[in-house]
């Protein structure tokens, strides 16, 4: 199984609708390529809160059109990264409902078979964490080579939503970010923990270059089920292809059976 992270360069600089454009292009370059990952909010910058509402589409708004269409052309699965969502016919706040920071997902048909909304919002009590909402459901996709389980930047610093994932059947966990250069190490840190404790891949793709004011980390990294990193981009924006072994998933699990010890539902001591 061939996958390609597209470390995106975003900017000030580039217009919404020009990034957009050349993401799709990017994308169907990636042709005969298995899976192909876009890192979170390249639209509009992590970090850019006041586009937020600005820039917020609908489940099946301008990205999604051309996203769809990029996965077609090239027939690739796609995971496109997310997206500012709001209401259908307008936007709103997150007091409202209707924003949120939602991940797409398509089939080499260009099907949208999957979205999924930020569960963990970043910011305490500010940024996003304020002006979205909040995701209440995990989500797993099932390729033909493996079960991939969804989950968006911040949400790499909780393990018992990775943990869910497992239990639901995940066997790669696909992670876009947006993730500030001045976190780095925390990146490649919980990066390699998230796939050591699950024994699952870990395929991280973040963003490049500087939004709103926040140079970003680059550094996208793929990790195997024993932690050891297969390939890492460097700052700026890059295309990352790594082949894996699926198959490894298991035998890992078989070898070296630690998620068969996990106790469960203990009981907090009493204070």
């Amino acid at each position: 199984m061939r996958a390609s992270l597209l470390q995106i360069d975003v900017n000030d600089d580039e217009s919404v609708a020009s990034r957009r454009r050349r993401v799709a292009d990017l994308v169907r370059d990636q042709a005969g390529v298995d899976l192909v990952v876009l890192p979170e909010l390249w639209t509009t910058g992590a970090f850019a809160y006041e586009e937020f509402a600005a820039q917020a589409e609908p489940l099946r708004g301008p990205t999604h059109e051309a996203m769809s269409k990029a996965a077609s052309d090239a027939g690739v699965w796609l995971h496109a990264g997310s997206i500012p969502e709001g209401a259908e016919g307008g936007t709103g706040s997150a007091a409202e409902g209707a924003l949120y920071n939602t991940s797409l997902v398509y089939s080499p048909a260009g099907e949208l078979v999957a979205s999924y909304r930020k569960i963990h919002r970043f910011g305490f009590d500010q940024g996003e964490a304020v002006l979205m909402g909040a995701g209440t459901e995990l989500v797993t996709v099932e390729l033909p080579e493996t079960v991939v389980g969804v989950a968006t930047c911040y949400d790499l610093r909780f393990p018992e939503l990775f943990r869910g994932l497992v239990d639901a059947g995940a066997q790669t966990f696909v992670l876009p970010a947006g993730w500030p250069e001045r976190r780095r190490a925390h990146w490649t840190l919980l990066a390699r923990a998230r796939a050591v404790e699950n024994q699952a891949y870990v395929l991280a793709c973040g963003t490049a270059g500087t939004h709103a004011g926040v140079p970003q980390a680059g550094h996208s990294i793929v990790v195997d089920p024993w932690g050891e990193v297969l390939a890492e981009a460097g700052p700026g924006e890059e295309v990352l292809t790594v082949d894996l072994d699926p198959a490894k998933v298991a035998v890992t699990r078989e070898q070296f059976p630690a998620l068969k010890d996990r106790l469960l539902g203990l009981d907090t001591p009493a204070r």
